[in-house]
């Protein structure tokens, strides 16, 4: 367990790591830490291409979900600026929906000394130094995540004291180590999976280049594709079908609030 924990520090270049049975623990396990260090209630999210508990989780600890209007899951500055009173922390996804890179610099600059900021990395992770456009790091570990181990999560921070008033959360998330082995073996094979993933992802764009590709020049896993008829929408599920790509229709509040076919390149191994 150990070797894992050191092995995030140093991909995530955060100081302070916490392992977790399941991403959605990590979720709740940071809310959990922003609740007891906010005295504010609001916790921002987007109105699509986040995660199922992001509504969900911040309502068992008597916080407020309050969805942010995006650009199809890229989070705007300006909108943002305007609902930072009185919040807690803002929750997100990089990329949004696993489709579209946010700017998470802008995005923390906007935040600091206003609110705490949770960075969801499930579909980054590795990708880049986020450490300092964060408060709390965390990703899944999951089935159909970039480090697809099927079991298992992270929380983590620069901040020490960010985990000692709130440290009764871990021990109601601990991780089994029977499971490290095989995330660590993950977590060594980022590289390799990203090129896998990354091929894929320009194969797509590259086929469809004639179809309303969400975002198309952000980078991201997934492939997001706009129809604006049956016969678009048949089209894209051909394709799908004919090349072996899991996928899934929109309006989809995980992927996108409009109508839509999500390549999802995450799936694939």
């Amino acid at each position: 367990m150990q070797n894992i924990t050191n092995l995030l520090k140093k991909i995530t270049g955060m100081k302070q790591v916490k392992l977790t049975s399941r991403g959605n623990t990590a979720i709740f396990a940071a809310l959990y830490c922003c609740r007891k260090l906010s005295k504010h209630k609001r916790v921002l999210i987007p109105d699509q291409g986040g995660w199922f508990t992001y509504k969900k989780y911040p309502q068992y600890l008597e916080l407020e979900p309050v969805e942010m209007k995006t650009d199809l899951g890229l989070i705007d500055i300006a909108e943002l600026k305007k609902n930072l009173k009185d919040t807690c922390c803002l929750l997100y996804a990089n990329p949004a929906g696993y489709y579209a890179e946010q700017d998470v610099k802008k995005i923390y600059e906007a935040c600091k000394g206003k609110c705490l900021v949770i960075l969801d990395v499930s579909g980054s992770i590795g990708r880049k130094d986020y450490s300092k456009y964060c408060d709390f790091m965390l990703a899944s570990f999951g089935d159909d995540k970039i480090v697809n181990a099927g079991y298992g999560g992270f929380v983590a921070t620069n901040n020490k004291e960010f985990f000692e008033k709130p440290k009764e959360i871990f021990n109601l998330t601990r991780f089994d180590d029977k499971y490290s082995a095989k995330v660590a073996e993950k977590l060594k094979n980022l590289k390799q999976r990203y090129a896998f993933l990354d091929k894929i992802n320009k194969k797509i764009k590259k086929d469809l280049k004639n179809y309303s590709i969400i975002h198309k020049d952000k980078k991201g896993i997934n492939v997001i594709v706009k129809y604006s008829s049956e016969k678009e929408k048949n089209e894209l599920i051909k394709y799908c079908l004919k090349n072996v790509f899991p996928f899934r229709k929109c309006p989809f509040y995980i992927k996108v609030k409009t109508k839509a076919i999500s390549i999802e390149v995450k799936r694939l191994r």
